[in-house]
């Protein structure tokens, strides 16, 4: 979508998106090597009750629904950053993930006329229906007319 088809109070569906166990251990022992991510025996018997995904792999999932779904083909020029990140509940191995972006504001940059600013919430549900994720994202958006 390109940042002229976006309107405030638009919801927008993406996923889903899976995750298996061999992913939870790749991205763990890089990034996040804490047990509960990288120990399926021990995690077993700790407080998830099971081997969870890292909270920033969760956000990357999400990431990955909103570049294939949303922002892909759009003017999209990165983000200055995100507010109330909220890991709600955690993502296990066989999770299916959806994501609801809701559309909160959309605006011309008051310092910069060729930049657009839209902010919207987040909402990453698993196959339950249970939300493992909230986010508040700003996007920015190139609005040099294309000659």
């Amino acid at each position: 979508m390109v940042f002229d088809e976006f309107n405030t109070g638009d919801v927008l569906d993406a996923g889903p998106i899976g995750i298996s166990e061999a992913e939870i251990l790749d991205f763990a022992t890089q990034y996040d090597p804490q047990w509960f991510h990288t120990d399926p025996a021990r995690a077993a018997q700790g407080p998830y009750a099971g081997l969870i995904a890292s909270g920033w792999q969760t956000c990357g999932l999400a990431m990955r629904l909103a570049v294939d779904n949303v922002l892909e083909g759009s003017e999209s020029v990165g983000s200055p950053g995100v507010d109330n990140l909220r890991w709600l509940a955690p993502v296990r191995p066989g999770d299916s993930l959806t994501l609801r972006m809701t559309i909160i504001e959309k605006r011309v940059s008051r310092t910069r006329a060729t930049r657009g600013v839209m902010r919207s919430q987040w909402q990453l549900d698993n196959q339950d229906g249970v939300t493992v994720l909230t986010l508040d994202a700003t996007s920015l958006f190139d609005l040099t007319p294309v000659s």
